[in-house]
């Protein structure tokens, strides 16, 4: 598994993009539409094979995300906003 810090570069802000909810590594793909496919009991391998742009370390990404926001953390203020 990757260190957090490596993980959360993966979750970036776009103000374009979702009217500037956390999505993956820049694409169109929401941290909140991945957490949704796993509560919904998609398993990694599904969602892996669904999206063929994400990578197992941007599921545990999300993951990360939910976890540091649930557990109070700002993480908001550290996500990187892209300009594009």
């Amino acid at each position: 598994m990757a260190p957090a810090p490596q993980l959360m570069d993966r979750i970036t802000v776009r103000q374009d993009v979702f009217g500037g909810k956390p999505i993956i590594r820049d694409l169109r793909i929401a941290v909140e539409h991945v957490l949704g496919m796993l509560a919904a009991g998609d398993s990694v391998e599904t969602i892996l094979r669904e999206y063929s742009l994400l990578e197992p370390e941007d599921i545990q990404a999300c993951l990360l995300y939910a976890h540091r926001s649930i557990a109070g953390e700002d993480v908001h203020e550290r996500l990187p906003v892209s300009s594009l």
